[in-house]
């Protein structure tokens, strides 16, 4: 029904497990228009800030052509919430501080994002604490980009995404809103299995924002 536009979006996955929930969705439904892959977003809401993580769900280990695309859509995700991207790619490493080929995979990230769209702020590779206080990364790195802290992180693997938007969430106190999917063409949306109703709420909401905003884009009306 999504695929031949007979409703608008749709979000399923609470009963089932994500691989199982996702892969029908990945077989059926198409990459938007450029998209390599299709990766996951968390937007990670604290008592302060607002973050965006990614990729939280879909993508293992990604390369640098794949980090680099997860993080400008993951910036145009920020933007859909009206927050000026500020990205940090993440690793072990600060800018070139360990020579390892993992923390070489992100710098490269960094490289390609900036070729792609030279006017978004991204830097990187750099630690976490590096990324979310302004205090480090201003006193031990003042040739940064950001001047500021990121609120969007993109992680180097799977593992390190998932794990953090989880601490976060249960340790930390954050509101965990997703996860979303980017670099698909339809408004369409998995769900953890067993997410609470409250996001599960601001998801379906969400949804219907992202079928409203491809609608205004290709200038037809959402059906009700």
């Amino acid at each position: 029904l999504v695929l031949e536009g007979l409703v608008d979006g749709q979000v399923h996955g609470i009963v089932r497990s994500y691989p199982e929930a996702i892969r029908p969705v990945l077989q059926v439904i198409p990459r938007r228009a450029g998209a390599a892959k299709v990766s996951g977003v968390y937007l990670m809401i604290t008592r302060d800030r607002t973050l965006l993580f990614a990729d939280t769900t879909v993508n293992i280990h990604p390369d640098a052509a794949d980090l680099a695309e997860i993080a400008l859509m993951t910036a145009e995700m920020a933007e859909f919430f009206d927050l000026r991207p500020r990205v940090a790619m993440l690793s072990f490493s600060n800018f070139g501080s360990v020579r390892h080929p993992d923390a070489l995979r992100v710098a490269a990230a960094v490289d390609l994002a900036r070729r792609r769209r030279p006017d978004l702020i991204i830097d990187g590779e750099m630690q976490a604490d590096t990324a979310v206080v302004g205090e480090i990364l201003n006193r031990e790195f003042p040739f940064n980009r950001l001047a500021e802290a990121a609120n969007v992180l993109i992680f180097p693997d799977l593992a390190a995404g998932n794990a953090a938007y989880k601490l976060l969430e249960r340790l930390g106190g954050a509101k965990a809103v997703g996860p979303l999917l980017m670099g698909i063409s339809k408004p369409f949306n998995v769900l953890q299995r067993g997410a609470d109703m409250e996001n599960v709420v601001n998801v379906m909401a969400i949804t219907a924002a992202q079928a409203q905003d491809l609608a205004a884009v290709r200038g037809t009306a959402v059906v009700g």
